[in-house]
C-alpha cells in the first residue's frame, strides 16, 4: 500500500478456513465492496485440510437438519457457480443403531428429519446390509438411511474456497495476525467497531467477522470476547485397498456411541474417530492405543478390514462446543453487552459438514443483522453462561466432545 494512504475494508473475515472462506466469498458477491480475509498462517492449512470430509443432513435438531440439506445443495451447484468444485460425491449414509434404545431414538429422530424434508428413512439390519453388503447385519438392529449423505475431499474444499475468494476480489493475507478490534462508544452503552489490529497494522472497518475454527476461543480473547469453543484431538486412518471397497457407491456407517465412522476413500476404506474421555487441547500426535481399539471395533461391524493394513494415519485438532451446535451471532463483551458491527461464527466442529450454510448465515449477519435463511436467534454467544454451559439441549447427533470448552490452551 502506498505510504501514506489508510488500509480500510468494508469487511475483515478474520481465519481463512472453510467458513471464513466461503463466508469472505458470499459477502463479496453480496457486493460489499473490499473484503479481507486475514489468515495467520496459510488458508487451509489448519483443520480445513486435515478433516475427513463426511457431509451429512441427518442432525439431531431440526437446525441441524437445515444446515445440512443447504450445505450439500451447495456442494452439488458448486461447479456451475464457480468454475470449480470440493470434490462432492454422494454415498448415502447409515447411522447404526445397535440397541433397543438406539432403534428407538433413531426411528424418531427419522421422523423428525422428514418433518424437515429430509430424505431418509429406516432400515432393519438386514436392509441395511443390502445397502452395503460389507456390514455384519448381526451385530445391528438397524439403522437410519439418507442417499444423499456423501463426503467432500477437504484439499480439492481448500482449492474451491480459495479460488472462489480469489474470482469474488476477496483479498488474502496469509501469515497475518489478527491482534484486536478498535471500538468506540456508540449510542445505548454499546460499543462499534471502527479498525481491526493486526501483525501488519491496523485497518479501518466497521464490519469484522469472526471465525477461527480451534483457534476460535484464542480470537475471542483477542478482541475481548469469551467464546466457549475448544479444541480435541481427532484422529483419522485409511485403510489399505480392497476389493470389497472398489466400487464407487457404498455407504458411510457411523456408530454414534463410539464417535466411530467411516466411508470409501483410495480403494479402502477411512475411518475417524475421537476419545471423549481425552483431555481437551491440540492434537500433539497419534494415540496408536486408541486407533487400534477403534479399528478393532470398526472390525466388528465390517468384517473385511479385519486384516488390512493402514495405508495412512493423521491426527489434527479438531473444534467443539459444549452443546455440539454452531455459533452464530453477535460478538458480546463479558457484560453481555453487543459490541456492534462484530459477528462470531463457529460450525462447532462440523466444518466440512455444516461450513457453506454457516458461511452464508454469518455473512448475512455481519452484513445485514439478520438472515431469511433460517432462524439462528437461539444460536448466538447470549446462550452460554459465564462458566461456558449452554441452555440449549446437545445435538445427540455428533461425535463424542467433551461437555466443556474450558481446556487448558
Amino acid at each position: 500500500m502506498p505510504a501514506g494512504r489508510r488500509d480500510a475494508a468494508d469487511l475483515i473475515v478474520v481465519g481463512a478456513g472453510t467458513l471464513g472462506g466461503w463466508a469472505g466469498t458470499f459477502a463479496a458477491e453480496d457486493g460489499v465492496g473490499r473484503v479481507v480475509a486475514l489468515e495467520k498462517g496459510v488458508a487451509g492449512q489448519g483443520a480445513s485440510s486435515r478433516a475427513a470430509g463426511v457431509v451429512r443432513a441427518q442432525g439431531g435438531t431440526a437446525v441441524t437438519v437445515r444446515l445440512g440439506m443447504w450445505s450439500i445443495d451447495f456442494y452439488g451447484r458448486q461447479r456451475e457457480r464457480f468454475g470449480t468444485d470440493s470434490g462432492f460425491r454422494e454415498l448415502g449414509y447409515l447411522l447404526l443403531a445397535l440397541g433397543a434404545r438406539d432403534e428407538r431414538e433413531g426411528r424418531e429422530r427419522v421422523a423428525m428429519q422428514r418433518r424437515v424434508g429430509l430424505d431418509v428413512r429406516w432400515v432393519d439390519a438386514a436392509g441395511a446390509a443390502g445397502l452395503d453388503p460389507t456390514l455384519d447385519a448381526a451385530r445391528i438392529r438397524g439403522a437410519s438411511y439418507a442417499p444423499g449423505d456423501g463426503c467432500i475431499d477437504p484439499p480439492r474444499n481448500v482449492r474451491a474456497y480459495s479460488l472462489a475468494m480469489r474470482r469474488a476480489g476477496v483479498e488474502l493475507r496469509e501469515r497475518t495476525r489478527f491482534l484486536g478490534l478498535r471500538t468506540v462508544r456508540a449510542r445505548g452503552g454499546t460499543r462499534r467497531v471502527t479498525g481491526v489490529v493486526t501483525s501488519g497494522g491496523t485497518i479501518a472497518t466497521e464490519r469484522v467477522l469472526l471465525t477461527g475454527g480451534p483457534v476460535l476461543r484464542a480470537v475471542g480473547r483477542a478482541a475481548g470476547v469469551r467464546v466457549p469453543v475448544g479444541g480435541v484431538r481427532h484422529q483419522v486412518a485409511v485403510t489399505e485397498p480392497h476389493p470389497a471397497f472398489d466400487v464407487e457407491r457404498l455407504p458411510m456407517g457411523f456408530d454414534l456411541g463410539a464417535g466411530l465412522y467411516w466411508r470409501l476413500e483410495e480403494g479402502g476404506l477411512l475411518y475417524g474417530m475421537s476419545n471423549p474421555k481425552e483431555t481437551p487441547g491440540p492434537a500433539r500426535g497419534i494415540d496408536w492405543p486408541y486407533l487400534r481399539a477403534m479399528r478393532r471395533r470398526l472390525a466388528r461391524y465390517v468384517p473385511v478390514t479385519a486384516g488390512l493394513e493402514i495405508r495412512k494415519a493423521w491426527a489434527a485438532t479438531i473444534d467443539y462446543t459444549p452443546d455440539h451446535l454452531p455459533i452464530l451471532g453477535p460478538a458480546l463483551e463479558a457484560s453481555g453487552t453487543e459490541i456492534r458491527g462484530a459477528v462470531v461464527a463457529s460450525a462447532g466442529g462440523h466444518g466440512m459438514m455444516w461450513g457453506p450454510a454457516v458461511a452464508r448465515l454469518a455473512a448475512d449477519l455481519v452484513l445485514t443483522g439478520s438472515t431469511g435463511l433460517m432462524d439462528v436467534a437461539d444460536l448466538g454467544l447470549d446462550r452460554f453462561d459465564r462458566h461456558g454451559r449452554s441452555r440449549l439441549a446437545a445435538d445427540p447427533i455428533a461425535l463424542p466432545f467433551p461437555l466443556s470448552a474450558d481446556d487448558p490452551g
